[in-house]
Order: structure tokens, then C-alpha cells, then sequence
């Protein structure tokens, strides 16, 4: 089948890469030439494991190839997915839709005949209706262009296997129109993967929109209930790690994304509850969402809280000292900065006076143009050079392996900072290091089943509760 994709960023040119890789003719489009001219010459403009190879082979095949024309896609294809970008207002927490409004204006006037758009956006309830009435209007006489909202769910770092092995998709239609043909359209698209028996949701516009903010409101809260309770044992002298263990083997709670430490960020779940919350207020319905604030506000206190813990482990101001970040994107296997709690923390410790080296294996280069008054490393023995504290703020899996040896002969202090709970921390002790780790105590007792599965499959970093390092 002949597919476009309106915009090629994160979502817009992973989603072209896997329909050509499910076999399709696809033909991504985007207004950035730079960017386009980057993706047809094979070269992903951000770090996704594995795209780089589903992308130039697909190119090589003839079946992917990109433009910044939008008449070339009314003319390819009668079906189109719509990627582009849902930021949030830079002033107030609703989501601004500007770029999707302007890639539906700059399609729908231009196809003639039948067509279908299909959004994968993240947007705000009831943005497909009223995007529905926008392409009334521009639509050209004598043509139909219909309009359907199947949410993306792509965790970063499993983008590639989450389009093509996908937990579930979604489908939301016109509920005033009963004619079938989206539906139709989406199982020949996916025939392939709806085949090995993925479920298949049918349902309205409303309710599509509502499944993505929802999940990620919901990991959201999870994440943020288990940091409220590890401030708790921060205060106590408790394991935070070892009670998550012990609640998550509750069938109806799980041990995933229950895992103390710097919190959520990144482009989607801070933005995506923000946006839930603004639209909850506008349709009449925000007290429903409040407590979304409190789950906002315990997630940003997390970043604040591990400065106070990195000043405790210097002596209680971090002024004129020398610390090493070892981490800067939100997530590991991402170069995803936006929001980022490592590099939050950064900022804050150069703000209070220290000399902050950062060291991350993907993300050097986008921290640097959002923070360029840092310095930053190329290694992370480099970052931690005469430092006085390590700080580990991004669980990559050279950070959490890491070696005490391999630091102690060039730190001025052996003094180690763990903000996700993932590092051995018997064996830092027991190398001469004064260990210290957001959340309260960690102490070396049997890492359980439970925690080695929740360690797997996570988005998140899902982190050893004890001193054996996750395996990864």
C-alpha cells in the first residue's frame, strides 16, 4: 500500500522507517529540508537504537524517500499519517496545536478524490472533531477526505520494536459516521502484525485520544507515588527498593515503574500530563485531575532533592567544588534531553557554584545547546577528573557496570552520588567510596525475582534494589 507520513521527527520518521519495513511505499514528508535531506541520505537526525538500519534499508530498497512538498504526497498516496510535533504552550500547560493544524491546512486543500488521515499525535481531547470541521471546509469540491486517531504508545529507546510489535492498537473514528473504511484501511496496513494476534481497539475520536494522555497520566502517578514514599524513607531509615519489591508482587499493582529515584521526564509524560490537566480545566472537569498537580510537583522535587543530597555528601555547600554528572539524557539508550532530570540537576549544582563536568554517551551535544555554560566531557573517567563527587544521573549501562577502580586514581574525592538507585552499592563501599543515593538507604540484601523481571522490560529505569548491578 502507498503511505505518507506528515512530519519526520522522532515519531513522523520512525513510523515512515517501519511501514516500509511492513513492505508499504512510504513517503514521509516535512517542512525542515535540512532534516529531510538528513533522512534520505540515510541519517537519523536523533539517537533510536536500531531506526539507522530499518531506515537506510528501506531507502535501499526503493520503498521510503522523503520531501518537503506537500503536493508530492496528495499525489502519492491516499492515505497519510499525521506525526507531527504537540509541544506544550510555552506559557500555561495546555498543548499547542499550531503544527497540526498547519500540516492538516497545507494537505487537505491539495487531494483530490478519496483520502484518509490518519493522527498519531498526542493531542488534546477533541482536537479530532474539531479538525474534522477545519477539513470540511478546505477539503475541494467532489472530494472526501476522512479523518481517524490511532495513538502511537513508542517508549524511547524501543521505538523500532514498539511500531513493529506493538501491545495493543488503537483505532478511534467518527462515531456519526458509520461507514467502515478507516478500520479496513489500518488492518491492511498492519495485516501483518494484527495477524500474530495483537489486540485490535475499535473505538470513537474522544476515547482515542483519551487512551494515550490516560497511560501516560497513569505511569506518571506510579512513578511519582513511589518517590512520595521514598521522601518518607528518606526520613525513616527505610529501603524504598525492598518495599517497592514487596508491594510489586501484588498482582494488582506490579513491581514496574515503581522504582525511587530523579523521576519522570523527556517529551511525552511531563508534557502529556500537563496538557491532560489544561484540558480537564477547559472542559468543566479539573477538579477530576487535580491531584495530577501533586504527581507534577513530587516528580520536580525529586530534582531539588538530589542537589540537597549532593551538597550533604560535600559538606553541605557545593560551592567551589568540582562535580561530575554522569548522565544527561532523561532516559538511557536516548540522547533526549527535554525535561531532563539529570540535566536539570546539572544546572542546578553550576547555579550553586559548582564546577560541573557532564558526561553522557548520546546527549552531549543537545545539552550543550541547552545548557552551554556546562562543561562537558568525552568519557566518563574524563567528567570525573580531580571531581570531589560522581554523581550518577542517567542509568546507562556503562555507568551502572562501571568499575570503583576505574575512577578512584582520578577523583580528588571518592565520594559517589547514585540518583537511580542502580549501582552496587556494597562494592563502592567496599572500594573506599562514601556512598550516598537519592531515596534512603541501599542495603545489600538478595535482589529478587521480582525486581530482575521489572528490570527487563521497563521504559523507564527500572534499577537493582540492592547491591548486585541490574542486568541489562
Amino acid at each position: 500500500m502507498k503511505l505518507t507520513v506528515i512530519g519526520c521527527g522522532y515519531l513522523g520518521a520512525t513510523h515512515a522507517a517501519c511501514m516500509a519495513e511492513l513492505g508499504h511505499d512510504v513517503l514521509g514528508v516535512d517542512v525542515d529540508a535540512d532534516k529531510v535531506s538528513r533522512l534520505q541520505a540515510g541519517e537519523v537526525p536523533f539517537f533510536e537504537p536500531g531506526l539507522a538500519d530499518v531506515l537506510r534499508r528501506n531507502l535501499a530498497a526503493g520503498r521510503l524517500r522523503f520531501t518537503t512538498d506537500h503536493r508530492d504526497a496528495a499525489a502519492f498516496a491516499s492515505v497519510h499519517f499525521l506525526g507531527v510535533g504537540t509541544p506544550q504552550v510555552r506559557r500555561g500547560y495546555g498543548v499547542d496545536l499550531s503544527h497540526v493544524e498547519s500540516a492538516i491546512d497545507a494537505l487537505t486543500p491539495l487531494v483530490r478524490g478519496e483520502h484518509l488521515i490518519i493522527g498519531k499525535s498526542t493531542v488534546p481531547v477533541g482536537t479530532a472533531a474539531a479538525l474534522s470541521q477545519r477539513m470540511a471546509v478546505l477539503t475541494a469540491p467532489g472530494s472526501r477526505v476522512d479523518l481517524a486517531w490511532s495513538p502511537e504508545f513508542l517508549r524511547e529507546g524501543f521505538a523500532v520494536e514498539d511500531t513493529l510489535e506493538p501491545d495493543r492498537l488503537v483505532l478511534g473514528t467518527d462515531p456519526d459516521d458509520e461507514d467502515d473504511r478507516a478500520e479496513q484501511v489500518i488492518t491492511e496496513i498492519y495485516r501483518e502484525i494484527l495477524e500474530t494476534g495483537v489486540p485490535f481497539v475499535r473505538t470513537d475520536w474522544a476515547t482515542a485520544e483519551l487512551v494515550k494522555v490516560s497511560a501516560n497520566a497513569f505511569l506518571a502517578t506510579k512513578i511519582s507515588f513511589i518517590n512520595a514514599v521514598s521522601e518518607i524513607c528518606e526520613n525513616v531509615g527505610a529501603d524504598v527498593s525492598t518495599l517497592a519489591d514487596a508491594i510489586g508482587y501484588d498482582a494488582r499493582i506490579g513491581r514496574r515503574f515503581l522504582n525511587a529515584g530523579l523521576g519522570f521526564g523527556g517529551g511525552c509524560l511531563p508534557k502529556d500530563i500537563r496538557g491532560f490537566m489544561a484540558r480537564a480545566d477547559e472542559v468543566g472537569a479539573g477538579q477530576a485531575l487535580r491531584f495530577l498537580r501533586e504527581v507534577d510537583a513530587i516528580n520536580t522535587r525529586r530534582r531539588s532533592a538530589m542537589v540537597e543530597l549532593v551538597a550533604d555528601a560535600v559538606g553541605g555547600d557545593v560551592l567551589g567544588t568540582n562535580i561530575a554528572v554522569l548522565g544527561a539524557a532523561f532516559k538511557p539508550e536516548s540522547d533526549d534531553v527535554r525535561d531532563s532530570p539529570a540535566l536539570n540537576v546539572a544546572g542546578q549544582l553550576a547555579l550553586r557554584g559548582a564546577s560541573v563536568a557532564v558526561f553522557d554517551p548520546k546527549a552531549n551535544d543537545n545539552s550543550r545547546r541547552l545548557y552551554p555554560t556546562l562543561a562537558y566531557a568525552q568519557s566518563a573517567v574524563e567528567a570525573c577528573e580531580q571531581a570531589d563527587a560522581v554523581v550518577v544521573a542517567t542509568d546507562w549501562a556503562e555507568f551502572v557496570h562501571m568499575a570503583p577502580e576505574e575512577l578512584a586514581d582520578v577523583v580528588r574525592a571518592r565520594v559517589i552520588v547514585d540518583g537511580r538507585r542502580c549501582l552496587d552499592a556494597a562494592a563502592w563501599r567496599s572500594a573506599g567510596w562514601r556512598f550516598y543515593a537519592i531515596g534512603g538507604p541501599m542495603r545489600a540484601v538478595p535482589r529478587s525475582p521480582i525486581a530482575r523481571r521489572a528490570n527487563s522490560d521497563s521504559e523507564l529505569p527500572q534499577v537493582a534494589t540492592v547491591a548486585t548491578p541490574p542486568t541489562r
